[in-house]
C-alpha cells in the first residue's frame, strides 16, 4: 500500500526502524542527522512512502551490521626450538571462522609461558635464525651468564618465560574478505623458546561483519 504523509511523520516512522539498528553502534550521529533533515523540512512538503519498501530497507540495513563472533582452539604441531612460520597452520584452522567476514579483527592468543608469538618477515628463513640468535644472546642460559633460581625443568626453562614476555603471547590482525589482512611480507611466527616442546594450544577469537 501507498500512504502520502508529510516528510516529518515520514522521519518518525524510519527512525523507529532504524534505531533499533543503529543505536547501538557508533553511528548515532549519522541516525540524528537522517532525522533532522526530514524533520526541519517544510511542514507542506510531502512524499509518498511504500511501506513494503521501507520493510525491505529495514532488513537489509540490519543484515550489514549484524556482529559475527567466532573462537575455536588450534594445536600447533610440535617444533624444535626456534622461530616458525605458522600462518598457514593458523589460517587453516580459522578458516571457518573469517569465512563470510568482510571487515572485522582476529585475535591470536597462546596459552604457553615459553613460547611466543610475533609478526615478521614470512620469506627469507635466514630473518627467523638470526632472530633465534638474537634472542639466545640477550637472554642466556646458565647461572654462570645470569643467576636464574628458576631451573626446575632445566637450563632453558627461566629463560624461555623470558622470551615469552619480551614477544608476547597474543596477537591482533584485521580481517578484510574472509582473509587476514597481513603485508605482503608478513607472517606469523610461533617462537619456541624450549629444547624438547610439546605441541602448542591457540585460540583464535574473530569478530566482525
Amino acid at each position: 500500500a501507498e500512504l502520502w504523509l508529510p516528510k516529518p511523520t515520514l522521519a518518525l516512522l524510519e527512525a523507529r526502524c532504524f534505531w533499533r539498528t543503529w543505536a547501538s553502534t557508533e553511528n548515532k550521529h549519522f541516525f540524528f542527522f537522517f532525522f533532522f533533515f526530514f524533520f526541519l523540512s517544510p511542514p507542506s512538503s510531502t512524499t509518498s512512502i511504500n511501506f513494503n519498501q521501507l520493510h525491505h530497507l529495514h532488513h537489509q540495513r540490519s543484515e550489514s551490521f549484524v556482529m559475527k563472533c567466532g573462537q575455536k582452539s588450534i594445536r600447533l604441531s610440535a617444533k624444535r626450538r626456534g622461530c616458525h612460520l605458522v600462518s598457514s597452520e593458523i589460517m587453516e584452522g580459522a578458516g571457518s571462522l573469517l569465512n563470510g567476514v568482510q571487515v572485522g579483527m582476529c585475535n591470536i592468543f597462546l596459552q604457553h609461558t615459553s613460547a611466543s608469538l610475533t609478526i615478521n618477515e614470512n620469506c627469507c628463513p635466514d630473518v627467523r635464525v638470526d632472530m633465534e640468535t638474537f634472542l639466545n644472546r640477550t637472554v642466556p642460559e646458565g647461572r654462570t651468564n645470569v643467576p636464574w633460581t628458576h631451573t626446575d625443568e632445566g637450563p632453558d626453562d627461566m629463560p624461555g618465560h623470558v622470551k615469552s614476555s619480551m614477544f608476547g603471547v597474543s596477537l591482533n590482525v584485521p580481517v578484510t574478505n574472509g582473509k587476514l589482512n597481513l603485508g605482503t611480507w608478513q607472517g606469523i611466527w610461533l617462537c619456541e623458546h624450549r629444547d624438547h616442546a610439546s605441541s602448542r594450544s591457540v585460540v583464535v577469537t574473530v569478530m566482525g561483519s
